[in-house]
């Protein structure tokens, strides 16, 4: 995979450029504040192939709020993928702002993947919320109260599912990791060291590392760094407050392949 500036697929080479935009962080909580997502998002549906966002798409979690977002979106012809964040499970009505973001067309990615068929390539995108957990020198151990032992639990639960979702997607040319939470520190340089347990884990790293993915997308850090890896897979922190803009557009250049027989 290659970021490139063409966009123009050639056929001698068997290339081909798929266009994403993507954004974390969107916070929409009142009409008025995000009246301008809706012109945003229609000038980038004319130009993109696909749509990821990174979570925390509202302030509260409310329905009403994921309505705004939905409503922006409604009218796009091309593939929207969202997971949810931390925001976004605050007011704890998930299934119902899940059901009011699907009924706007847009595809909540929960422990889950998708392969989708783009200007004939399969992408294949593994969506998981993450969680925290720290990194070294300051891991939740699966240790103690029950409670943090909870915590640990579902940061693995989170890690499981990028394993899982990366080998479901493994013969797809182009293979994408959309989070909200960070599996590194490199992007969350910036942020104060004393909270980075609470923005992300490593752990979320370990399957990454092993099946090197394309491309891993994850927000939350609000002042962290845009760029990082994991092993040799580029990350970037998409959150809108670090984008300094209402989306990232990147052009990722693939060899053009066959749809998988097997989904």
């Amino acid at each position: 995979m290659e970021v490139t500036t063409s966009g123009v697929p050639d056929p001698e080479r068997g290339r081909c450029s798929i266009r994403v935009a993507t954004a974390g962080d969107i916070h929409c909580g009142r009409q008025s504040s995000c009246d301008h997502l809706r012109g945003a998002v229609a000038d980038l549906a004319e130009r993109v192939d696909l749509f990821l966002l990174a979570g925390d798409l509202t302030t509260h979690g409310e329905p009403e709020q994921g309505a705004i977002l939905a409503d922006a979106f409604r009218d796009v012809e091309v593939p929207v993928l969202t997971v949810l964040g931390n925001h976004d499970w605050h007011a704890n009505r998930r299934d119902e702002l899940v059901a009011v973001l699907e009924e706007g067309g847009l595809t909540v990615l929960d422990r889950e993947h998708r392969i989708l068929e783009i200007n004939g390539v399969d992408v294949g995108v593994v969506g998981v919320k993450g969680f925290v957990g720290g990194f070294p020198g300051s891991h939740i151990p699966d240790f103690g109260e029950p409670l943090l032992r909870q915590v640990y639990a579902e940061s693995m639960a989170e890690a499981a599912a990028i394993d899982e979702g990366l080998r479901a997607v493994a013969a797809c040319p182009l293979r994408i990791v959309l989070l909200h939470y960070a599996p590194t520190t490199e992007t969350l340089v910036g942020e104060r060291e004393s909270i980075w347990a609470f923005l992300g884990t490593d752990r979320l790293a370990v399957p990454i590392v092993e099946h090197e993915p394309d491309l891993v997308l994850h927000g939350h850090a609000h002042t962290g760094t845009f760029r990082g890896k994991v092993g040799n897979v580029p990350v970037f922190n998409v959150s809108v407050p670090v984008l300094g803009r209402d989306f990232w557009e990147l052009e990722l250049t693939v060899s053009e392949r066959a749809p998988s027989a097997i989904h």
